[in-house]
């Protein structure tokens, strides 16, 4: 038997008709709808976490963020996610998850999820008739602790235990070396063992999450580590995608979500279930206040909801201008609610505020435990949180795909299969698919089913493709272990291994990249403000920390994982600056803002900004798609 040492790895090479690379919803969604449609097809899956606790409902969830029930519909749905987004999405894209995503809801019912009913209905399933408990016209109450294992379970299910490779890293993806731009496998590495996987495949799915830890995030020291979406996120599908010549859209557009300070506990449960309002130090609601400073982005500040990135731009005016903290008023709330009910009705109000904590985000009990805060007796400070880059929550960034067929949209959004990407037989979905929102949980499930059954179908029509892949295994191994070579070189060249001249650490080398990305592109230090200047500066840094990047080392496997989440989010990074830097407006003030452009400018850029690199040479392209309503929009408190 041959010993395979650290820096030497067995190579494992695996054929397979459908690869999917992730394991969240997304990629449980296609999981389960892969195997449904192609019995007898080889379907694997690999993810570098394990399947049961990854992804970004990893932790659990107190609702489903989407659900439209048999009272709405999906063109309500489409104007609420363009309403939010500033009023430049894919309607297509959208309306396909809303007329889809009841189904996956109803399917986590069947597959053991509790999902709250009003009295009326109580033990009703969804599917018969049964009435959710919503907070809010979209989102309905879960106990959702076992959320993600109830999911991952049906996924496993279907696929097969031995068709899942959990600990395992893909870090690039190959194009065919006969045909071009076409996909035909994929690399990773064990992050436990000693091993190097090489894939080859007929279709792909990109389903790796969105990007965290580019920037500079406000949990320091103690706090380190502490993120509001998923820290594992390192923009390895936007990074992976684009290195194979895929076309991104709206790599411009971030979430930065208002949390509950240093915990990062979500809010939505708190404004939408318990009614509870926030305000600034002194009391005074900022939205309410500061509205005429909203109309200079009309008409979206007239949508019902005032869209996410105009609400944190009223916040920032108060915080600004010395009006902190902003509280959010839970003692008001509460009482509020107390009026109308008896003594136990209110104990179990609190247990169930306590519980959203405890479900999705138990930090935010451990903040407030260790600060002696109760949330019922004190009001609790708000913040805007660090950027966050993401296509399935309040933001659009992604891959740039092909749309469903049978909707009347643009010919240039249907030039293949549904939710393939420019590059043919990649496919993707929830974070990785652009220009669409508001999926959360529920349609990251329901889009990855759709790409997985577009991806049967693929397969089904290439049958007699044989990928034969480009570029030399044995180089590509050494690329993708050059920082365990470079730390074995020169390790023993210093008395303290982690002081080096020939060597960067990965943890440092990724504080210079959140550093850059806060200081030059509009992070929390500058209150979310960046120009023309600073980004070129920003771009100028980022060049050379690429090439840096190259000096990383990997004393282990985990190092090597950090390694390799740095260049995937030094390329998601790019295209992020990229993208603002050729975007000449201020689309998401709150979010970011080009203070040489402070204003939204309809005329010319309410349009897609998209990019590619060039596979070959490297180089970036930036260029505007043209944009279509092709659902009318209504503004004024209407249709949403």
């Amino acid at each position: 038997m041959t010993e395979y040492s650290f820096g030497n790895p067995e190579i494992i090479e695996i054929d397979t008709d459908i690869l999917i690379i992730g394991g969240g919803m997304a990629a449980c969604g296609a999981a389960f709808e892969a195997r449904r449609w192609a019995p007898d097809a080889k379907i694997t899956l690999v993810d570098k976490a394990a399947m049961d606790r990854s992804g970004a409902v990893a932790m659990g969830l107190s609702a489903i963020n989407t659900y439209l029930g048999p009272d709405r519909d999906p063109s309500d749905y489409c104007r609420m996610v363009s309403a939010d987004l500033m009023g430049i999405t894919r309607d297509d894209l959208v309306y396909d998850v809303g007329r889809h995503v009841d189904d996956s809801v109803h399917m986590f019912e069947e597959w053991g999820l509790p999902i709250w009913k009003d009295k009326t209905t109580e033990g009703v399933p969804l599917k018969d008739g049964g009435k959710p408990v919503r907070s809010g016209k979209w989102q309905i109450m879960i106990n959702g602790e076992g959320y993600k294992t109830i999911v991952a379970e049906a996924a496993k299910k279907a696929l097969g235990i031995e068709n899942i490779i959990e600990r395992c890293f893909i870090v690039k993806m190959l194009l065919d070396k006969n045909e071009p731009n076409r996909i035909a496998g994929a690399v990773g590495f064990s992050v436990r063992e000693h091993k190097l996987y090489v894939f080859r495949a007929n279709t792909i799915l990109d389903v790796a999450g969105g990007a965290v830890n580019c920037f500079r995030p406000r949990s320091t020291g103690e706090g380190n580590g502490r993120t509001w979406y998923p820290v594992w996120n390192s923009g390895s599908t936007y990074a992976m995608a684009a290195e194979v010549g895929a076309e991104l859209t709206m790599m411009e557009n971030r979430f930065v979500p208002a949390r509950f300070k240093d915990g990062y506990g979500p809010v939505g449960a708190w404004f939408l279930l318990f009614k509870s309002k926030a305000t600034n130090g002194f009391g005074e609601d900022y939205v309410v206040k500061n509205a005429d400073m909203l109309a200079d982005f009309a008409p979206y500040d007239k949508a019902t909801v005032v869209p996410t990135c105009l609400r944190n731009h009223a916040m920032l005016k108060e915080m600004k201008e010395g009006r902190g903290p902003i509280l959010m008023q839970t003692p008001a709330a509460m009482a509020k609610l107390a009026e109308t009910m008896t003594p136990q009705e209110i104990k179990h109000l609190e247990a169930e505020a306590w519980e959203d904590f405890l479900d999705m985000c138990i930090g935010q009990a451990g903040v407030w435990a260790g600060n002696n805060i109760r949330p019922e007796k004190t009001a609790s400070e708000l913040m805007p949180t660090e950027p966050y880059l993401l296509g399935s929550h309040s933001g659009c960034c992604g891959i740039w795909v092909s749309g469903p067929e049978d909707l009347s949209s643009p010919a240039e959004w249907r030039w293949g299969y549904n939710r393939m990407t420019t590059v043919k037989g990649l496919f993707t979905a929830g974070d990785g698919v652009g220009a669409s929102g508001h999926k959360f949980s529920s349609g990251s499930h329901a889009e990855g089913r759709i790409a997985a059954k577009e991806m049967v179908r693929f397969v089904r029509d290439h049958k007699g493709y044989k990928p034969e892949l480009k570029g030399d295994i044995k180089a590509i191994t050494e690329e993708i272990y050059q920082p365990v070579r470079t730390y074995l070189e020169h390790k023993d060249k210093t008395t303290a291994e982690d002081v080096n001249p020939n060597y960067i650490l990965p943890r440092m080398l990724q504080m210079r990249l959140q550093k850059l990305m806060d200081e030059y592109v509009a992070g929390v230090s500058t209150y979310y403000n960046t120009n023309g200047k600073l980004l070129d500066m920003g771009l100028h840094y980022l060049t050379m920390l690429k090439e840096d990047s190259k000096k990383m080392r990997a004393k282990d496997l985990h190092e090597l994982m950090r390694a390799w989440e740095n260049y995937h989010r030094i390329i998601t990074a790019e295209a992020h600056l990229r993208h603002i830097m050729f975007r000449e407006e201020t689309r998401y003030p709150g979010f970011y803002y080009r203070a040489d452009y402070p204003k939204l400018n309809e005329a010319d850029w309410k349009c897609f900004v998209n990019s590619r690199i060039d596979p070959d040479t490297g180089d970036w392209k930036c260029f505007k798609r043209a944009h279509v309503d092709m659902v009318e929009k209504r503004y004024e408190g209407q249709g949403h």
